[in-house]
């Protein structure tokens, strides 16, 4: 009985031991995969969508192609990483700056919408492009370089870390005016009450690695809200913080206006908290007018009613202001609908300047 438990025994190491023996490589070759990963230099593209920036972009040329180039000094990026700029539809000199840049310059790439349509558009314009060419990973900024380049860096660490998502975040807004900060700041605490799914005082300033860009295009939406959006994808994500610094030249391309557009069309895309607002209104009202019902009966009832005008004039105005703010956001959401219905293409590629695609078209 004791010898057999003694075999049993050594039985059982040696078949653990074998075991052992032959899990090690995959073991090591997994480490060494992964080693490799953290060593190797991504293949990156910096997109940076264009309108009117034709002031600007003598500073961006001159600051972005020196940080690229300093990355690839360092063997943070891969030498045949790019810079790839999105003119969508710009009135001025934009495109002949780019074109003339990118005959200069191997590593940057440029491509000229048909038209302009809109900054999410021509971003995601440029992530479909970097997309089709195959880059590892894609950093998109934007044109004015209010984002901090310097940080480029930090960016790349958290891909090689694993992070398929890396948003750029604001530290603070110290930069911005005053009516700026608070304006951003509710909507912020707007989108939050709505339920959109926000990173806050992020903008677009994020790296995305290239099955997170595959994931985002699967997306088959009209209506672009890319800060909501990427968030949906799920993959591993972080942030990093850095100081936005002031506009160097050239305007805003988001005044008020835009701004409201915005936040209405990122609430509508991802909400409907605001039908529901309409519902729970109506009920509202609708418990009113009987208590007012009952309120005129008893008074009816002590003699005392008095025909008013004031009262009347109130409960139609009141009643028809809130039947049309009603239909007018009903009528958002029927016009969204109309537009994702139609499936028409967000962007047409004009032209399409740079090495790489030359390369490309000869390969």
């Amino acid at each position: 009985m004791a010898y057999s438990c003694f075999c049993l025994f050594w039985a059982f190491i040696f078949w653990l031991f074998f075991l052992l023996f032959l899990s090690f490589p995959a073991i090591i070759s997994e480490k060494e995969e992964k080693e490799e990963f953290l060593m190797s230099s991504p293949r990156l593209c910096f997109v940076l969508p264009c309108y009117n920036e034709e002031k600007a972009l003598a500073f961006t040329l001159e600051k972005i192609t020196a940080r690229f180039q300093s990355l690839v000094r360092e063997k943070c990026i891969a030498k045949e990483s790019a810079i790839l700029f999105v003119d969508d539809g710009s009135k001025d000199r934009t495109w002949d700056i780019l074109k003339e840049a990118s005959r200069t310059h191997p590593s940057i790439i440029a491509i000229k919408l048909s038209r302009n349509c809109g900054h999410q558009n021509a971003l995601l314009a440029g992530l479909t492009e970097a997309h089709r060419l195959g880059f590892d990973a894609v950093i998109s900024m934007d044109a004015d370089l209010q984002d901090d380049i310097e940080i480029l860096g930090d960016f790349i660490k958290k891909y090689q870390e694993g992070y398929d998502i890396v948003y750029g975040v604001r530290s603070d807004r110290s930069t911005d005016s005053f009516f700026k900060r608070e304006t951003a700041l509710a909507f912020y605490n707007l989108m939050r009450l709505f339920g959109v799914p926000l990173v806050h005082n992020h903008a677009d300033y994020r790296l995305m690695s290239h099955r997170a860009i595959g994931a985002l295009l699967s997306f088959p939406e009209r209506n672009l809200f890319l800060r909501g959006l990427v968030p949906l994808l799920g993959f591993p994500s972080t942030e990093v913080y850095y100081k936005r610094l002031e506009r160097v030249a050239g305007e805003t391309k988001y005044p008020l206006k835009k701004m409201i557009a915005f936040a209405l069309n990122g609430i509508t895309s991802f909400s409907i908290q605001p039908i529901r607002l309409v519902t729970f209104t109506g009920f509202a009202v609708f418990v009113m007018s009987f208590v007012i019902l009952l309120y005129a009966l008893i008074e009816k009832m002590a003699g005392k009613t008095v025909s008013g005008w004031t009262s009347l004039m109130f409960s139609l105005w009141f009643l028809g202001g809130l039947v049309l703010v009603a239909l007018g956001i009903i009528g958002e959401y029927i016009g969204r609908i109309y537009i994702e219905v139609k499936q028409r293409p967000l962007f047409f590629i004009e032209r399409r300047e740079g090495t790489l695609f030359q390369e490309r078209k000869d390969g």
